[in-house]
């Protein structure tokens, strides 16, 4: 079952016509189809201080201005490429800063889409000078397809063939199990696996200097066996929620983004929440942000805090697993 967020938009992507807003467009109306939501385009532009300080506000943002002549072009684009797609959909312009926008109107979608780069406007804009804006603040999850989703080229472009696994980046937060419950309801949809993660940052150097210290090692094998029993109560609280879900997981050393980054290259979609305890998470939308779903090797959706019935209870040993 996926969790509905009362959206009329549907699947929200942002679109700006480059190669990567390409590629949204087509994660978003192939999940749009899967999930039977409308899929809503939408293009964003604003007008030069220089230029607007000339004109009056209400005839920039409702008239037939080159700005606004330029967005609809690029619309144009959109539903061009949507030739054919049987899907619902519906095209919007609007006026403002990008991220800004789709963050306002994520309220009111099921998933935000966006590239992972675009042409220094719409997307560019949203994952460049602000690239934490809309993962980081958006109401809904987040999915930024990178450059590496490859196009659908069958006799049915918008069915998704891929048969890799979803994967979801886990820590002990609340906003970890939040994520796993949608990374679950996404693999349920796709009919694929889910695979969970938790990455534990390695033995520092010492041990190449100080022998010695070599009890530290087992100790760190002993921390790691337990953190892989606790992974199995996450696998058996979700599996009490989808019962045909094949579940898997793992705990893999290395650095939280490393581990991410490595992941993204074998999933069809890379999950994580917004918010974690120095773990995957608080990485993502951290200092390394940027260069985490710019470089990723596959899509991957933000999920932002909210709450769920499915979530486990503060004094359950779910609630509490895995433990860092």
């Amino acid at each position: 079952m996926i969790h509905h967020f009362n959206g009329t938009l549907g699947v929200l992507v942002g679109f700006d016509a480059s190669e990567h807003a390409v590629r949204a467009l087509h994660w978003a109306a192939a999940e749009a189809l899967r999930r039977e939501l409308p899929l809503t385009v939408m293009t964003a532009f604003t007008v030069p201080r220089a230029v607007s300080s000339y004109t009056d506000p209400t005839t920039e943002i409702t008239g037939h201005t080159l700005a606004r002549q330029g967005a609809e072009e690029t619309l144009q684009e959109a539903r061009d490429l949507l030739e054919g797609y049987p899907g619902s959909t519906q095209f919007q312009v609007e006026y403002g800063d990008a991220a800004g926008v789709l963050v306002a109107h994520s309220a009111h979608a099921e998933i935000a889409v966006v590239g992972a780069r675009g042409r220094g406007g719409f997307i560019g804009r949203v994952l460049g000078s602000v690239s934490s804006a809309l993962p980081a603040h958006a109401s809904c999850p987040t999915v930024v397809v990178d450059r590496n989703y490859e196009l659908s080229t069958g006799e049915n472009p918008w069915v998704s063939t891929d048969e890799r696994p979803v994967t979801v980046g886990m820590d002990s937060s609340h906003g970890s199990k939040l994520a796993a419950l949608r990374a679950a309801e996404v693999a349920a949809a796709h009919g694929v696996s889910l695979r969970i993660v938790l990455a534990v940052p390695p033995l520092d150097g010492a041990l190449l200097w100080y022998p010695e210290l070599g009890p530290r090692e087992e100790e760190h094998h002993q921390r790691q066996r337990e953190l892989e029993d606790r992974l199995q109560l996450v696998v058996r609280w979700l599996s009490g929620h989808f019962e045909h879900l094949v579940i898997s997981c793992a705990v893999i050393d290395g650095l939280p983004v490393e581990v991410l980054r490595a992941e993204t290259s074998s999933a069809q979609l890379t999950v994580v929440g917004t918010r974690g305890r120095t773990g995957m998470a608080s990485a993502l939308l951290g200092s390394t942000s940027s260069s985490l779903l710019m470089h990723a090797a596959g899509p991957v959706m933000v999920v932002p805090e909210d709450e769920d019935p499915r979530l486990p209870h503060e004094d359950s040993p779910e609630a509490h697993a895995p433990a860092r």
